[in-house]
């Protein structure tokens, strides 16, 4: 199955705005990454992230992989510190609820989802 095809890699496409913020088991610390409103668009395998200003925050490409035990997705940055590594994570994707954890890169992917050194947890909820 390509990912094209995969309904997990459809269901994401769209807007979503960051609800909450795990990193390092610490919750909801200052986030380089995303702003208050900020807004992650999916289109195809392609991310950005953008302020209400439509400040590009971070943008990038991922893949998935819906058949492993937690699914797993790979996001690898066009930009910023991370830019061109491959971060593993993994991924819960519920309606129009979407939550994630990667770690950094070359670390082994996680599987719960529950922050320890080194990895991050993002929620989001679909917007428009």
């Amino acid at each position: 199955m390509s990912a094209l095809s995969n309904s997990d890699y459809q269901a994401l496409q769209g807007s979503w705005e960051q609800t909450a913020l795990e990193d390092s088991g610490v919750l909801n610390p200052v986030d380089a990454h995303t702003a208050p409103g900020a807004l992650t668009t999916i289109t195809g395998d392609y991310f950005e992230v953008r302020t209400t200003d439509g400040e590009v925050l971070l943008a990038g490409r991922f893949t998935l992989d819906s058949t492993t035990t937690p699914k797993s997705i790979t996001w690898v940055d066009a930009i910023g510190e991370d830019a061109g590594k491959p971060l593993p994570a993994s991924y819960r994707l519920e309606g129009d609820d979407f939550v994630f954890i990667a770690a950094d890169a070359g670390m082994p992917r996680p599987t719960v989802f529950s922050t320890g050194p080194g990895q991050t947890m993002r929620t989001f909820v679909r917007r428009g």
